[in-house]
């Protein structure tokens, strides 16, 4: 027999492994993915996550013909589209890829919704072919690339997509994406409509007449006299998930001229992001109690990282815009007593302290903005 030289098993064999293209699973190219999108490798990037969705799609595609090929045995049909007779005839007759396929769908949904159904099974195994984290982060190199348009629909896909994500969770902050996109373009009736998708999840904003009362009500305590300090003793609401949007929208409906509903919007956000700030300082000084606003802002101000907060926030923008909305509405009591807490925060309120000072000396409903 003819032996191979030494030299050509050395030279060739190294060739053909690295001709091979090596397939990972599809979260760990996702996640290479991020890293080049991270380091500013846009096109690597693309094509990781462009992967991703192909190595998902080809391995759920793999299991569902797996459970196609079981399926269609002249034994299994006569089982009447029974799950556990299937799972059984599965196990006896130890058919790997189809016990695999089953155990990743179990691994996915709970047993008990497929219903007892091998056809249930099935279908549900088809679905888990998209993958809604690599539309969202191709969206995202279309977002930094400027392509907008083209980042949109990434996101909406990933949106409908969202039954599959692997944090449930994550879906907002697709929202999110979404609202600011159309923000960005100037394109406000869908921002609006895609920004009240997110409100909806918010149960003490979206919910039936005894949410509406209680919205009814703080509004009106608000209002009142010595409102501020009477609203923020009564009321409390930590969602810190909604407050971005219910700022945004206030802000919008300010310019568009709907005082009321800004007033209702700009009210969520103020507190929220006021209910974060006295639970910090609770947390951080036991025996801290909520007395004014006043008071509770100089001892936020002492605290570096509530400053920030409140910067990241916007959280005198908020306050002035809240004056302003609320004097729009006929309640210039508190709108004043809004604009000269703020006014008097030149250093850290910055523009919104003289803007403040500006609308205490002569108060006037601002001019409509062309883009927010």
């Amino acid at each position: 027999m003819k032996r191979i030289p030494l030299i050509f098993v050395l030279v060739f064999l190294p060739l053909q492994l690295f001709g091979q293209r090596t397939v990972y699973p599809y979260w760990y190219t996702l996640e290479q993915g991020k890293t080049f999108f991270r380091s500013g490798q846009y096109g690597d990037a693309l094509n990781a996550f462009e992967d991703a969705k192909r190595n998902r799609k080809a391995m759920y595609e793999k299991m569902e013909q797996d459970i196609i090929y079981v399926l269609s045995l002249s034994e299994v049909r006569r089982m009447r589209d029974s799950l556990s007779e299937v799972e059984k005839y599965i196990a006896e007759n130890r058919l790997d890829n189809a016990s695999a396929a089953l155990k990743e769908l179990y691994f996915r949904v709970p047993k008990q919704s497929l219903n007892g159904s091998a056809n249930n099974a099935l279908k549900t195994i088809g679905t888990l072919k998209n993958y809604p984290e690599a539309e969202y982060w191709i969206g995202e190199v279309y977002r930094i690339e400027g392509e907008l348009t083209l980042a949109v629909k990434q996101y909406q896909k990933a949106h409908e997509q969202r039954a599959n994500l692997e944090n449930p969770h994550f879906d907002i902050d697709i929202l999110y994406r979404i609202v600011d996109v159309f923000r960005i373009k100037q394109d406000y009736n869908a921002m609006e409509e895609w920004a009240l998708t997110i409100l909806a999840m918010d149960a003490l904003w979206s919910g039936g007449s005894a949410q509406l009362y209680a919205r009814s009500a703080m509004s009106k305590l608000l209002e009142s006299d010595d409102g501020i300090k009477r609203f923020l003793t009564v009321y409390r609401y930590d969602n810190a998930q909604v407050e971005r949007i219910h700022q945004l929208l206030g802000f919008f409906y300010y310019n568009s001229g709907r005082h009321a509903n800004a007033q209702d919007h700009l009210i969520f956000s103020f507190l929220i992001n006021s209910t974060l700030i006295i639970n910090e300082l609770i947390r951080n000084r036991y025996d801290f109690e909520f007395t004014s606003l006043e008071v509770m802002l100089e001892e936020a101000e002492a605290d570096p990282a509530l400053v920030d907060f409140m910067d990241s926030t916007d959280y005198y923008k908020t306050l002035y815009y809240l004056g302003c909305a609320l004097y729009a509405n006929g309640k210039a009591t508190t709108a004043r007593e809004l604009w000269n807490i703020v006014g008097r925060r030149r250093v850290l309120a910055g523009e919104w302290a003289v803007r403040s000072a500006n609308q205490l000396k002569s108060p006037a409903i601002e001019r409509p903005r062309e883009a927010l």
